[in-house]
């Protein structure tokens, strides 16, 4: 059994795509061997690089106000893991952040979820978590394996990411706030409960 300080430790001082990304490596994740949700997101952003803290932006928020928790109950490791696909910051691309780096996700999710024994649920945000997770059952489009959700249930719940980048995306998929967010809403309490 890997000890989850060591893991965190080892995760904390990885460098693997520092040379690749440009700039400093800085791993942000949350687990705890007690997690209830894991997160599995894209990459932290340049204020989650610069702060070293999980969906600590807006896009946070809106994960926050979707899932119908608070930041206590979000930053609570024994409730919540946040693992990323990318765990850190790739850089910048021509129309806005580069994908996660591809290195993270092999190296360190077996790891991680090998310990997390208690995981009620997890949510799989974007594309990217979704193409990973869903092992070549997604749809066409993120729209359609979003609008899909029902067929992942109850293993995953899949979302597009909380970007407020995605508010057109919101507008015109009012489905979403609709059908999606009761059930993630209803998922989420009654895995923390």
């Amino acid at each position: 059994m890997v000890d989850l300080t060591v893991l965190k430790k080892e995760i904390t001082n990885c460098k693997v795509c520092e040379k690749a990304m440009g700039h400093h490596a800085r791993p942000v994740c949350a687990f705890d061997a007690k997690s209830k949700i894991v997160i599995i997101g894209q990459a932290p952003g340049t204020r989650v690089h610069e702060s070293g803290i999980p969906w600590h932006d807006k896009s946070g928020e809106n994960l926050r106000s979707w899932m119908g928790i608070n930041e206590t109950t979000f930053y609570d490791e024994q409730k919540i893991a946040i693992v990323p696909m990318g765990f850190c910051y790739p850089g910048k691309g021509k129309s806005g952040d580069l994908p996660p780096r591809k290195e993270c996700a092999p190296l360190w999710h077996g790891q991680i979820l090998d310990q997390l024994k208690d995981i009620k649920l997890t949510l799989l945000i974007g594309k990217y978590a979704q193409d990973y997770y869903l092992d070549g059952r997604t749809k066409r489009t993120l729209t359609e394996t979003v609008k899909s959700f029902e067929d992942y249930l109850p293993e995953f719940i899949v979302m597009p990411h909380p970007s407020p980048r995605n508010n057109i995306w919101m507008k015109k998929n009012d489905w979403f706030k609709k059908d999606l967010l009761p059930i993630l809403k209803q998922e989420v309490q009654s895995a923390l409960h």
